[in-house]
């Protein structure tokens, strides 16, 4: 093979200003600022500077290599295993107007030869393509040809903990991948993934031949997501038809596959639109679920864990696991499913200990002991959360090896405001214990020693003549099993990971038993129930259902899903800054020139509409009040405001056709006096009546009767 040639002209030797990349992610994607991290990755990439990048889902990898693509000049080539995904992604970027296409097993001969033409033409700024197609020999000849005629400006790899033996998700056909360094040496190279040990990164690097590569480590933290453990019970399936009634596109995972077609039958029984998804169905009819369930055909898919990888729907508000997950990693991605498009998104876990027993039951099929035991550690790390009064996310992301501090405000156990209890005296008497064990033993033999049992592997062990016998009695096994979880939780205790759970002790731990670090522990206590929501809320929110209808009948007349066309988190701008104009609708975040242009004008138009016919937060207050039966002076003074303001919206009220009772609010005689003024002087403005009444009655009175008048006109012509 003779030497590569390559454009000498390139994009990334101009290296773009801060604000030019922030002017091109404005242009391209509609956004105004960057996420964390992304700007840094982006540049190290226009300097061609290869990069390995870890970041959670809903982080916003896909961008750290789309936007330098459109920066630079050639062909980005991206390597995706997942079909959906690939798709998916390409439908975004060419509804932004972006030169973007995929070749995979489902593309025919005849449209991979018109896709490869206009990659050749320089049409194409992006090519998606699967692994196993990317290393045949017709794809790398293919990329040959391209890299002196149209230039190779880098190649993405996405889901790159795939190349990794000792991934969660191995893949033998990205080993292969390798060979692109040697092809495409000058070629830069950026490795991403949403989860990978130092282990699994350290492999990546060596098996894509990275060199010196940025490395990026984004925190597992995602604070959009709200996440919640309930008690399952005989209630638990109207709380949650309750949960995801108008609570926008979800996922409610089961542990079988019975399960999912009772609870997809039931919900659709009630009235939601809910699909089921898992193993036991054919290809056809999970991919038609699947396709109806991205399109905001359905709301609600009801499935195993065989479905979400994948799926790049943005806008799931909720993930809702109604049996226990089997481990914790298992139940983050899960659960990480919500909120990819940075909104406010919900978890909840539903738990019982007949959910445990069945897990257990599983886990005893298996025919490894090893595997047992790693499963049962696993299950009780799951147990763990569900019972754990802690911040959720510090037993989260404890589990992934970072420390979070607590107080998330976002979580049930911090929203519900638990006393905080001094208990340093019982965790140097917990890890005292645990010394005088010699570290070689797991919590429950600590708390039997703690509360001096006479079991026969205590006696055995000789633990009854250690110090810390018996010096627990007056706790509880359940509290003393609280503090256990918490220490380890707060990174106080270690717990090893090997199938054996046994407790060892960590320099902080030595901090506590010598009195330099308290302890704090947050006690459980009952949930406290959600508080209403404000008019304000309610009104955006009405308006945000509107715009969604709106835009799923675009997608439906695009073929795309909905999506694609606006993420929720621009709608919820537009339904809170309802902007009047083209030009004001360009402000908003995720309006581009391409969406400006080929939307724009019709959700203006839509909100335009809105605007004429609904209320306002504060009219929808005050006539609430007025129905209660309160005066114009008990509203004013109940909501801090001038009574002549209250007339105002009374007013408004009436114009707007709203239940206004008007003789409460002024005399027979006084509302028949302005009658006749207003039919004398015959203008449409107050001053002139005003003036003829001698300053009698107030412009709002004025007002409340010209309206009411307005408002029996109204009723006489449609009636």
């Amino acid at each position: 093979m003779g030497k590569t040639i390559y454009p000498r002209e390139r994009m990334s030797e101009i290296r773009p200003s801060a604000a030019e990349l922030h002017q091109a992610l404005k242009q391209y994607f509609g956004y105004d600022r960057f996420r964390p991290g992304q700007q840094e990755i982006i540049e190290n990439a226009l300097a061609d500077r290869d990069a390995l990048i870890v970041m959670p889902t809903g982080g916003g990898k896909s961008l750290c290599f789309q936007l330098p693509a459109l920066l630079r000049s050639g062909l980005t080539v991206v390597v995706s295993p997942l079909i959906a995904l690939m798709q998916d992604q390409v439908e975004s970027l060419q509804n932004n107007g972006i030169g973007a296409t995929f070749l995979n097993s489902t593309v025919s001969a005849g449209e991979v030869r018109s896709r490869s033409a206009d990659i050749l033409s320089g049409k194409i700024q992006l090519l998606y393509v699967a692994p196993e197609r990317l290393v045949t020999d017709t794809c790398l000849t293919f990329l040959d040809r391209v890299a002196p005629e149209v230039g190779l400006a880098a190649i993405a790899i996405d889901e790159a903990h795939c190349v990794s033996e000792w991934g969660h998700d191995f893949r033998p056909e990205y080993r292969q991948l390798s060979q692109l360094r040697r092809r495409f040496p000058q070629v830069p190279m950026m490795a991403l993934t949403a989860t990978a040990t130092d282990r699994v990164r350290q492999d990546i690097i060596g098996q894509l031949a990275l060199r010196q590569p940025y490395l990026h480590v984004a925190s597992f933290n995602r604070p959009n997501l709200y996440y919640e453990v309930r008690s399952k019970n005989s209630r638990t399936y109207l709380e949650v038809l309750k949960l995801i009634q108008d609570a926008g596109s979800g996922i409610i995972y089961c542990l079988s596959r019975r399960q999912v077609e009772e609870l997809a039958y039931k919900l659709q029984r009630d009235g939601i639109d809910a699909l089921p998804y898992h193993a036991g169905l054919s290809d056809s009819e999970r991919t038609a679920n699947q396709t109806r369930f991205i399109r905001d055909d359905v709301q609600v898919m009801v499935a195993t864990i065989a479905f979400g990888m994948g799926i790049n729907k943005p806008d799931v508000r909720f993930v809702i696991h109604y049996d226990l997950p089997r481990n914790l990693e298992g139940y983050y991605q899960e659960a990480g499913r919500a909120g990819r498009d940075g909104e406010p998104s919900r978890c909840i876990l539903f738990f019982s200990y007949g959910d445990e027993r069945k897990i257990d039951w599983i886990i005893e099929q298996k025919p490894d002991e090893n595997e047992r035991r790693i499963a049962r550690q696993q299950l009780r790390r799951v147990i763990d959360y569900a019972e754990g009064g802690d911040c959720r996310r510090t037993i989260q992301l404890s589990y992934f090896g970072e420390s979070f501090p607590g107080n998330c405000a976002n979580c049930d156990n911090c929203k519900n405001a638990k006393p905080i209890e001094d208990w340093t005296i019982e965790a140097m008497k917990f890890l005292s214990c645990v010394a005088r064990c010699q570290e070689r033993f797991g919590t429950s033999h600590i708390i039997d020693v703690l509360r001096g049992s006479k079991s026969q592997k205590v006696l055995r062990k000789g633990h009854d003549k250690l110090s810390t016998y018996g010096i627990g009695k007056d706790r509880t096994a359940d509290e003393w099993r609280l503090l256990a979880r918490s220490l380890v939780h707060q990174g106080l205790v270690d717990e090893t990971t090997d199938g054996y759970p046994v407790l060892k002790l960590n320099p902080l731990s030595w901090e506590v038993m010598r009195r330099q670090r308290a302890v704090q522990l947050a006690v459980p206590k009952a949930m406290e129930s959600p508080t209403e929501t404000s008019a304000a809320a309610a009104e955006a929110e009405l308006l945000f259902f509107q715009l969604r209808s709106l835009r799923k009948q675009i997608a439906d007349e695009q073929s795309v899903p909905p999506y694609v066309v606006f993420p929720d988190s621009t709608l919820r701008l537009m339904a809170q800054q309802r902007p009047q104009s083209l030009e004001a609708f360009a402000r908003l975040s995720g309006v581009g020139t391409f969406k400006l242009e080929h939307y724009g004008q019709r959700f203006v138009d839509a909100i335009r509409d809105y605007t004429q016919t609904s209320l306002s937060t504060t009219q929808l207050q005050t006539l609430d009040l007025h129905r209660q039966g309160l005066s114009v002076v008990d509203i004013a003074a109940q909501r801090n405001l001038k009574p002549s303001t209250i007339y105002t919206h009374l007013a408004e009220l009436l114009e707007r056709q709203q239940p206004v009772d008007v003789d409460r609010l002024i005399s027979a005689e006084a509302r028949s006096t302005i009658e006749q003024a207003i039919q004398v002087v015959g203008s449409e403005a107050l001053k002139p009546v005003y003036d003829y009444l001698g300053e009698r009655y107030s412009y709002s009175e004025i007002r409340l009767v010209k309206a009411a008048m307005g408002l029996n006109s109204h009723r006489a012509s449609v009636g």
